[in-house]
């Protein structure tokens, strides 16, 4: 009786696209040669989610999407952001006309959901949409096919007045299991909001915990918090803790789910912008382009593990790179924030942060953010740069403007070479490239060539081409009534490339 175990092969082929390896060989078959290397291929599928921009009915935002040009194989795609589904809590409404009303309403809000607020059409194209006042929704989406590699969305929102003054800008996020944010803050000059959006069409369940100087905040609603499906939810953190705490860590986590998080952070006296994740806990870590002018910049860490942490704290500065005076170590209590002021340590020349651990054999895990202000006394202006890794192969920001956008780029390592591209513009212009040397130990910040006949918004794309990791990130300034208004957003790797191990499969037919 002859067997061909032919499904073997089927079988292989979807370990190795699930699991990412396979090796597959007829029953007693002996092995054979190893399995190939592994395809370096575009990711055929990416997703991102972008919080409500503001509460405030004099916020003027702008949603820029883009996806860099090259690397997204020959499959279309779609790549678009919907508007989130709002929340309706109509469960103990007795009222029959009320109830069907808020069900009528609901019904109406998902068919609105159901139309993109902005989508890609085409790789190498950034295209842009406008929401003002503070109805604005947050927006889920995901990308397909060759719009999918790299995809990228920010949305930037300038308010003039109020207690949300300031320019706040952020990248729409992947969404996640897992956030660090130091730098929030329950006190009572503060109004931290956590942002937590759901994407999927299934609900999430969230935490959220406080760590301060002294440890973990008391908070018993910070557990257990939904998220609709589809939905996003705001959470004012002082509400979380009766204690008043200035420089705090946040961690969420999801016992359910995936969500983006992020936390829009308002100074009563030097205006807000967003707080991002920071990389996730390492040893070394890098916060680049702190801008020249800063007049403040303080140091937030965190040691989530059972160890301390001590730290060496260095300037990566436009020649070399050295320890502020009075602060060239941190110490870190596990489990406890701890927080320095570095004041004006750039001194007006451009630089990055970077924490190491004093010693090499102890290099406890931390996270960490910086907290930069610039101008003085009513002048005062906020944004905040966390920990972030390199950009390795590629990374992405949109929403460039022909004023006011400026690349910070720092080799923490040895020295290396980058390429910058500008994109088309969202309204026309051609794509311009320039290529930067960054030495070791030094933090270069340059003003993007922007393309030739700019029309719009563009984007920047940086490429590592030779050397070591680059850390980069882009400041983006406005001024308002004479405050120098700003926000930054890191350049991380955008992952729009994955290691796809080959299976390896034997045909062998065997008589039994």
């Amino acid at each position: 009786m002859k067997s061909t175990h032919l499904s073997l092969i089927a079988g292989a082929a979807v370990l190795a696209a699930v699991t990412g390896f396979a090796t597959v060989t007829a029953p007693g078959a002996p092995a054979k040669t190893a399995a190939k290397p592994a395809a370096l291929l575009p990711v055929e599928r990416a997703g991102l989610v972008c919080p409500a921009p503001s509460n405030s009915d004099l916020a003027e935002t702008q949603y820029t999407a883009f996806t860099p040009a090259g690397t997204g194989g020959d499959a279309q795609g779609t790549a678009e952001l919907k508007p989130a589904l709002p929340i309706v809590d109509d469960e103990d409404e007795t009222d029959p006309k009320k109830a069907k009303k808020a069900e009528e309403a609901a019904e109406k809000a998902k068919k609105k959901a159901e139309k993109p607020v902005l989508a890609v059409k085409e790789p190498g194209k950034p295209v842009v949409a406008e929401a003002n006042g503070s109805a604005a929704p947050a927006l889920v989406g995901t990308a397909t096919g060759r719009l999918a590699p790299g995809w990228a969305a920010q949305q930037t929102t300038e308010v003039t007045a109020g207690g949300s003054r300031g320019l706040l800008g952020v990248t729409c996020t992947a969404p996640d299991t897992d956030f660090w944010f130091p730098g929030a803050s329950t006190a009572k000059s503060r109004q931290d909001y956590i942002h937590l959006t759901n994407p999927d069409d299934t609900g999430a369940v969230a935490d959220i915990e406080l760590y301060g100087p002294e440890g973990a905040l008391k908070s018993n609603v910070g557990d257990g918090i939904t998220v609709p499906a589809r939905s996003s939810v705001a959470v004012l953190l002082s509400t979380l803790t009766a204690e008043a705490v200035d420089r705090l860590t946040a961690h969420v986590t999801t016992r359910s789910g995936r969500i983006g998080a992020v936390v829009m952070s308002a100074d009563d006296s030097a205006g807000s912008d967003w707080i991002t994740a920071s990389e996730d806990p390492s040893g070394t870590l890098v916060m680049p382009g702190i801008p020249a002018d800063a007049t403040s910049v303080q140091l937030v860490a965190f040691a989530p593990g059972e160890d301390d942490a001590d730290v060496k704290v260095q300037l990566m500065g436009k020649n070399a790179t050295f320890s502020p005076a009075g602060n060239a170590t941190l110490h870190v209590k596990s489990s406890m924030t701890a927080s320095v002021d570095l004041k004006d340590l750039t001194r007006g020349e451009p630089g990055s942060l970077l924490l190491s651990p004093v010693r090499k054999d102890r290099a406890t895990p931390i996270v960490a953010a910086l907290r930069v202000v610039r101008g003085k006394g009513d002048k005062q202006e906020i944004a905040y740069i966390p920990a972030t890794g390199p950009v390795g192969a590629r990374a992405t920001v949109p929403d460039n403007r022909a004023k006011g956008s400026t690349l910070s780029l720092t080799a923490p390592g040895t020295t290396a070479k980058v390429k910058v591209t500008a994109s088309a513009g969202s309204g026309g212009g051609e794509p311009a490239v320039e290529t930067y040397t960054v030495k070791a130990g030094t933090t270069l910040a340059v003003t993007p060539k922007a393309p030739e006949g700019l029309k719009g918004s563009y984007a920047l794309t940086v490429e590592t081409t030779s050397g070591g990791p680059v850390h980069a990130s882009r400041s983006l300034a406005t001024a308002s009534d004479g405050v120098q208004m700003f926000t930054v957003q890191t350049l991380p790797d955008d992952r729009g490339m994955v290691e796809v191990p080959s299976a390896r499969q034997d045909l062998s037919v065997l008589d039994d």
